[in-house]
């Protein structure tokens, strides 16, 4: 007993303590399917167990009337080019309250799921980076949420009805000029006086703030506020520093100085400053009351997981839903050499990856709000989903813009990429940049939760108790016989492979299902030993931690993955889904390996790195690779207007004229025309026809050869008509007024049509 109340000593000297603002983060979220990943025994049971996603009534009569309705009403190019956002697309989002998706019906809001949600934010975000994040802030972290959970009746009762019908548009204000990523060290501060408010004399707190990045400040109407309360002249008892609170202040109250715009590149959604000297509040401005002093950061972080696996997830999935559409459309009717550009190796190399990592995206987009719906705030998972759809958002879209070239770079109404690539960083940093995401929070918070005793253990070596030690012993074999049973699966798993678990009915999943047990047995194993050399280093190893957190996450988007594809997809249309499925599935895998990989080769302590390669057999590649084989076949599926694609790419309403819609009409009057165009290329060929300097006079002379017959004539002068408005750029005067296809100014046309 002796030397393990030694170890203990020992331990308490070298490992940190779990911090308060700690302790509140791991109180505040849930452990849903990571935990089971890091543990080393992915629970493929409990994955297929989850209800499935499906909208109901109100949420889809929602999104075919309101929604489809606000998608006609934009104008992306207009919004871009102005300073504001229109007062008819604002006055329209809160007569349709779109403001409340998240505020229960009982106060007039919608209460829509996450799912639903997720999709609304991830439907207008195809047409409006702007529009999108004016709809996504009020929804997701900010009074409404933090007012549901921890408002008083009396705070209920006020604000969700006005927040739900508009009358009161909200904003939160987190983020200091001095603390950013480094939210718990705000410096703004609230002191505990006794002031004057409504005539009286009330106990309330004298507020300093000066806030940032604030979106929606400049059109608030009430204002979330968090600060750090101070007591010093103990009027509410002895303690002195009372912690993080959040408070809910009228805009017009003394002293709020609101209105001040950032330009966040462009992207005209409205985001600015709040600041405030020595303004007094009362008491019943903190949301929840008085005795919600110094739960703020509790607060914060409990909503924070749950929006984050809602919004910012949503936008990377729409950039990726826009990229699929937009570059196979383009890819199939865009024709260099003589040949669709399509079927250049180049292109399909390309569009491949968009196509199996937009299935990654919308496999990880279901599943992360399905679990959001059980009523779960999976903190890691929603850091998962946050970072790695935002980061494979920005992929698919450089891919996408690399395939459109030319017309993806010019700006105008038809360009249907330009808004979302200059919005894709915003996406990425609004809640805290990816860095700090990937190398903090993923594996530095998963660890911590999802190990089954590492929490207990640090209480246990950090308490004062008198049967510490006692408890302390009864942890420390529990971790050992669980890292002992860790290594011996993984050996297992190493040099039996074959024995890898899978209860899949379909046979293309389960060699999948079982690397996923596999890379997981292996995570388990480097994890413990990585808390077992590093011990409280780990937190500052950010690259080695990082490179753990990237395998819990890579696993998840598998299971994901394979969920999706056993669950979402048709029994007919499995076979045009599977190049979409064995890409993405081998992406995640192969990005997994990678990152064990990568850790054990910079794995400092050289013995325990050889040893965790022996006892693991990790000593090559092992995971199904993406072969230029199954490149070419995504490739060719992308390019195919098969039903599976339509579900892939559901976010994209194309509205009558807008970029969308005119690459549709081509794509599909290409498609209708395939076998007329093989006849006419196959004129060609043999000289039976020539080419004429344009394509309408080569259909010509066709017509006139008798290779084609009128009817055909006329079907292929409306497809290349369509084709011409497709590859067509904007075109703007040289005062860069807007001219129509006929090179006309656009406003004049649009006169005349209404």
């Amino acid at each position: 007993m002796s030397w393990i109340m030694s170890l203990r000593t020992q331990l308490k000297k070298v490992l940190p303590s779990i911090s308060v603002t700690e302790q509140e983060a791991l109180d505040a979220g849930d452990v849903w399917l990571e935990g089971s990943i890091y543990q080393g025994k992915p629970d493929f049971a409990a994955l297929r167990a989850v209800p499935a996603a499906v909208l109901t009534a109100d949420e889809q009569a929602f999104l075919d009337g309101p929604v489809k309705t606000l998608m006609a009403m934009i104008d992306d190019s207009e919004i871009q080019n102005g300073k504001h956002l229109p007062d008819y697309i604002l006055d329209y989002l809160k007569k349709e309250r779109f403001f409340s998706l998240i505020i229960p019906k009982e106060f007039g809001g919608r209460e829509f799921s996450p799912y639903a949600n997720s999709t609304i934010v991830g439907t207008i975000a195809t047409k409006s980076s702007a529009v999108a994040v004016t709809v996504m802030v009020p929804n997701s972290l900010g009074p409404g949420e933090l007012l549901l959970h921890y408002g008083t009746k009396e705070q209920q009762a006020h604000y969700l009805p006005r927040l739900a019908n508009g009358t009161d548009i909200p904003c939160f204000a987190l983020t200091s000029p001095e603390a950013g990523s480094d939210a718990g060290g705000i410096p703004d501060r609230g002191i505990v006086k006794m002031g004057q408010f409504n005539g009286q004399e009330v106990l309330g707190l004298e507020v300093t703030w000066d806030k940032r990045y604030i979106t929606l400040a400049p059109i608030a109407t009430v204002l979330g506020l968090a600060i750090k309360v101070f007591d010093p002249e103990h009027l509410l008892g002895e303690k002195e520093e009372l912690g993080i609170t959040c408070a809910l202040i009228p805009h017009d109250h003394p002293g709020v100085e609101l209105g001040n715009r950032h330009d966040p590149m462009g992207i005209r959604f409205y985001n600015g400053t709040t600041r405030g000297n020595k303004v007094f509040i009362p008491m019943e401005f903190i949301i929840g009351g008085q005795k919600n002093i110094g739960r703020g950061w509790q607060m914060l972080v409990s909503c924070l997981g749950a929006g984050r696996g809602i919004s910012l997830p949503a936008l990377g999935v729409s950039t990726a839903q826009v990229a699929l559409k937009g570059a196979s459309e383009y890819a199939a009717v865009r024709e260099q050499f003589g040949l669709a550009i399509g079927q250049f190796e180049g292109i399909q190399e390309k569009l491949a990856d968009i196509a199996g990592k937009t299935y990654l995206q919308e496999a990880m987009r279901v599943l992360t709000t399905e679990g959001l719906g059980l009523g779960l705030k999976p903190s890691v998972v929603t850091a998962i989903a946050k970072y790695h759809m935002t980061e494979i958002g920005r992929e698919v879209l450089n891919h996408a813009m690399d395939i459109q070239a030319g017309k993806a770079i010019q700006n105008g109404p038809q360009n249907t990429l330009a808004s979302g690539y200059v919005a894709q960083p915003i996406a990425i940093t609004v809640e805290g940049a990816n860095i700090l995401t990937r190398n903090l929070m993923i594996f530095g918070q998963g660890v911590m939760r999802c190990h089954p005793y590492l929490q207990s253990m640090v209480e246990a070596i950090h308490s004062q108790e008198a049967d510490a030690d006692k408890t302390f012993n009864r942890i420390l074999r529990k971790t050992v016989g669980y890292s002992i049973g860790n290594s011996l699966r993984a050996f297992r798993l190493g040099l039996l492979p074959f024995t890898a678990a899978s209860a899949s009915s379909l046979a293309e999943v389960r060699e999948y299902e079982k690397a996923v047990h596999k890379l997981a047995a292996k995570l388990s194993v480097y994890a413990d030993f990585s808390l077992l050399v590093l011990g409280g280093k780990l937190k500052q190893a950010e690259l080695l931690s990082a490179r753990l957190g990237d395998v819990m996450s890579y696993l998840y988007a598998a299971m994901a993955s394979i969920r999706y594809y056993e669950q979402k997809v048709a029994v007919a249309d499995r076979q045009s889904a599977a190049p979409y499925f064995h890409y993405a599935t081998r992406f995640a895998l192969q990005r997994a390996e990678q990152a064990l990989h990568a850790f054990l080769d910079n794995f400092p302590a050289s013995g325990t790195r050889k040893f965790m390669r022996l006892i693991t057999l990790q000593f090559g590649h092992k995971m199904p690779t993406i072969s230029d084989d199954l490149v070419r076949e995504l490739a060719h599926a992308a390019q195919l207007d098969t039903a599976f694609k339509a579900q892939l790419t559901h976010l994209v309403k194309p509205t009558a004229g807008d970029g969308h819609d005119i690459n549709e009409q081509a794509y599909k009057a290409k498609i209708a025309c395939l076998e007329l165009l093989a006849k006419v290329k196959k004129a060609l060929r043999s000289k039976t026809i020539r080419a004429g300097v344009r394509f309408a006079e080569t259909l010509d002379n066709a017509l006139q050869a008798n290779v084609i017959n009128a009817a055909e004539h006329s079907q292929l002068l409306d497809y290349n008509t369509k084709r011409e408005r497709a590859i067509r750029v904007d075109e703007f005067d040289y005062n860069l007024n807007l001219l129509d296809e006929h090179g006309q100014p656009a406003a004049e046309s649009l006169k005349k049509a209404g």
